[in-house]
């Protein structure tokens, strides 16, 4: 049966362009094509064809099949932000964009004041502990303020992760867990109250400082996305995850995301599938439900999109 109204706040789009970028870093022999050939064949990946629409039109279809009416989708690398700005318009705005961006280069806030206002992206993606800053520093205020004009929404990664891809292709880890502290968002979230500042996957494993910035700044949210495989780490499940979660954000301050990425995997339906039974479990209501796999979305968005 399908599902109405869901609205996947986190997936990564992973165009060809994705691929090529990082098959070009890497310090591995051969060619790009021949690094690409590698991991479909090591890690069973289907690398999209150069024809964009073609990889649009199976997302589209993956939609269909599950019942979701958007997603937030992910520019994962700068190079591929024509690519979501494009797919916006091939998914008639089905796929909403989201740039990769570094805050604190000068050119930043201009080009996102663009992005935002010319092409229909809702936002930016910040990976502070990848790129080795902090988004309270001074240089980071002018893409901010231009969020928080715009009403547009800050992903801001934090927490420990990996990208599989990344480690396959032998490009080095760089990540600085300096820089992935949530609570390091609280000055410019108070200071920039129309943005909405969305800290993914529960925090990542920063589960507690997010539920104390998340107390602090009504307009930060989290999103459910990934396995979240970081719980078990720190001691709890699913279930005490999302209850922890409700008692501080809230229904409505809780999004709904799958964290997909590639084919053959398509979209995750098993995510849905087991949120929503832990939803039940909770005792939310249906309205609540409601709000968190679509609705807070579709609020969110309605600001600027």
């Amino acid at each position: 049966m399908k599902d109405n109204g869901l609205v996947d706040f986190h997936l990564h789009l992973f165009s060809r362009v994705y691929f090529e970028t990082l098959a070009a870093l890497s310090p591995q022999p051969g060619s790009v094509p021949e690094r690409l050939a590698e991991v479909e064949r090591r890690l069973s990946i289907q690398i999209p064809p150069p024809d964009l629409r073609a990889h649009v039109e199976r997302w589209l279809a993956e939609f269909d099949l599950h019942g979701v009416e958007r997603a937030a989708a992910f520019a994962s690398v700068p190079e591929e932000i024509p690519a979501l700005a494009q797919a916006r318009e091939l998914s008639g705005g089905r796929l909403v964009p989201f740039a990769l961006v570094q805050p604190a280069k000068p050119e930043s806030a201009g080009r996102v004041e663009a992005l935002l206002a010319q092409q229909g992206f809702g936002g930016v993606l910040l990976f502070p502990a990848l790129h080795h800053y902090r988004v309270s520093d001074p240089a980071c205020a002018a893409l901010f303020q231009t969020l928080n004009r715009q009403r547009a929404v800050a992903f801001v990664h934090c927490g420990e992760w990996i990208v599989k891809l990344r480690d396959f292709l032998g490009i080095a880890r760089t990540q600085d867990a300096r820089f992935a502290d949530p609570t390091d968002v609280a000055p410019v979230a108070l200071a920039n109250p129309e943005a909405t500042f969305v800290i993914p996957h529960f925090g990542g494993g920063r589960f507690e400082e997010t539920l104390a910035l998340g107390a602090r700044c009504p307009n930060v949210v989290v999103d459910t996305s990934s396995s979240n495989s970081w719980a078990a780490a720190a001691g709890l499940d699913l279930k005490q995850v999302f209850a922890r979660a409700l008692s501080v954000f809230g229904h409505e301050r809780i999004l709904f995301g799958t964290d997909s990425t590639t084919f053959p995997k398509g979209w995750q339906r098993a995510r849905l599938d087991e949120q929503r039974a832990v939803l039940e479990e909770l005792g939310v209501s249906a309205a609540g439900r409601a709000a968190i796999l679509g609705g807070n979305a579709r609020r969110i968005l309605a600001r600027r999109c």
